[in-house]
C-alpha cells in the first residue's frame, strides 16, 4: 500500500510503498477513504510535539472495515466506518471510569512510543524496519484501527468528508461538553476558527449560544464563521477584541470562552474575554513546553474556571457525534473546505503552516 511516511522535524515527508498491515486481536483493518489534515500532526512535523520517527502521522479516518481480527464483534467486513484519534483501551482505571479521553495506554504506547497496546507497531517499511504510529497512522491506503476507536457510519453521510468527525468534530462536541450540556442563550466566544473552531461553532450553534462570537485574525475565516452560525465576528488584529466582545454582550464579557489554537496569546485573550464567573475551556495543543500568564487575583476575585479538554469519551461521545452529523447538527460537507490526493499530503501540512486552509482539508486515497 502507499503511504505517507514522515522521517522526523526538518526532513520532508515520502510517499512510499509499505506492507498492508495485519490486525491482531480486538482490531479492525480499514480501507481508509481519507484522513483529516489536523493541527495536531503539524505539531509533529515541526518537533514541536515529541513522537517518534520515522513513523506514519493522520489520526482521523473514514473507510470500509477490510478484515477483523479475532473477538472482534459488532462489526462486519464491509462496514462503513469513522476512527477516532483517541483509541481507548476500555480496560484501564480510567476506561473503567468513563474516561476515554484520559485512557493510560493510548497516551504511555500511543501517543509516546507510537505503538498499539500490546506494545508494538503494525507498521514497517518494505525491508521491515519499524514505523510508529500516530493514532491508526491514517496517511496510508489501510489503517488497523483498536475497535474501541470506531464506529459505523449511516448511509447518509458522505464517506470522504466524514473523515473530519473523527478529529475535528469529536473534538469540538468534547469541548462544547466541558462548557455544560446547555447552552442556549448562554454568550459564547470561539478564539481561533480553524478546523476545530469551526466544528465548535456548528455545535455551539445547534445549543443556541447567543450571542455567539467568533474571533481571528483572519477575515476569510471569519467570513466562514459567520456562515457556520457566529453572529458576532471579530478580527483581533486590526480590533480590540476584549472592547468588541464587550460590546457585543452589554459590557459583561462571555460565560464561555473557548481557545482552539494552543498560542500564549490566544489563551490569554480568552481568559481576557469571560465575564465573572465565567469558564475559559482549552482545546488547543500547544507548541513544545509553552506556557500563558495567568494572573492569579483577577481568576480568583472574579471566580473564573479554566478547564482543559482533550478530545472526547470515544465510545460514548463518538457514536453521538455522528448521530448529530446525520441529523444536520453538523454538516461535514460544508465542514471540509479542500481535498489532496494522498501524494499531496505534504503540500497540505505546508498551507495548514501557512494559515492558508479555512476550516478542514481533507486527504483522499482515489
Amino acid at each position: 500500500m502507499r503511504a505517507v511516511v514522515w522521517n522526523g522535524p526538518g526532513t520532508p515527508m515520502t510517499v512510499e510503498e509499505v506492507p498492508v498491515p495485519r490486525p491482531l486481536a480486538g482490531e479492525a483493518l480499514v480501507r481508509v477513504a481519507a484522513t483529516g489534515v489536523c493541527h495536531t500532526d503539524l505539531h509533529v512535523i515541526k518537533g514541536e510535539v515529541a513522537f517518534p520517527a520515522p513513523g506514519v502521522l493522520g489520526h482521523e479516518i473514514s473507510g470500509h472495515v477490510e478484515t477483523l481480527g479475532d473477538g472482534v464483534t459488532g462489526l462486519a467486513v464491509g462496514d462503513r466506518v469513522v476512527g477516532a484519534f483517541i483509541m481507548p483501551c476500555g480496560t484501564c482505571r480510567q476506561c473503567a471510569a468513563g474516561r476515554d479521553d484520559m485512557c493510560e495506554p493510548f497516551f504511555e504506547q500511543n501517543r509516546l512510543r507510537g505503538n498499539l497496546f500490546d506494545g508494538t507497531s503494525r507498521l514497517a517499511r518494505a525491508d521491515g524496519s519499524r514505523l510508529s504510529m500516530y493514532s491508526m497512522g491514517g496517511f496510508a491506503e489501510y489503517a488497523v484501527v483498536p475497535v474501541t476507536g470506531l464506529t459505523r457510519l449511516p448511509e447518509g453521510l458522505p464517506l470522504e468528508e466524514s473523515a473530519v468527525l473523527g478529529c475535528a468534530a469529536f473534538t469540538a462536541y468534547g469541548a462544547v461538553s466541558r462548557a455544560g450540556a446547555d447552552l442556549s442563550g448562554r454568550s459564547v466566544a470561539v478564539v481561533a476558527v480553524g478546523g476545530v473552531g469551526s466544528s465548535v461553532l456548528q455545535f455551539a450553534r445547534h445549543l443556541g449560544a447567543d450571542p455567539l462570537i467568533a474571533v481571528d485574525v483572519d477575515d476569510a475565516k471569519l467570513e466562514a464563521a459567520r456562515a457556520l452560525g457566529a453572529t458576532v465576528t471579530v478580527n483581533s488584529r486590526s480590533t480590540d477584541a476584549r472592547e468588541a466582545v464587550l460590546e457585543a454582550t452589554g459590557g459583561a464579557g462571555v460565560e464561555v470562552a473557548l481557545e482552539v489554537l494552543g498560542r500564549p496569546e490566544t489563551v490569554e485573550l480568552g481568559l481576557s474575554l469571560l465575564r465573572e464567573g465565567g469558564q475559559l475551556v482549552l482545546v488547543g495543543i500547544a507548541a513544545g513546553a509553552a506556557t500563558a500568564d495567568l494572573p492569579i487575583t483577577q481568576v480568583v476575585r472574579r471566580g473564573l474556571t479554566v478547564t482543559g479538554s482533550y478530545g472526547a469519551r470515544t465510545r460514548q461521545d463518538l457514536p453521538e457525534v455522528v448521530r448529530l452529523a446525520a441529523e444536520g447538527a453538523f454538516d461535514v460537507r460544508r465542514a471540509v473546505t479542500r481535498r489532496f490526493p494522498l501524494e499531496e499530503a505534504p503540500a497540505a501540512y505546508d498551507l495548514l503552516d501557512a494559515g492558508a486552509i479555512q476550516g478542514r482539508s481533507i486527504v483522499t486515497m482515489g
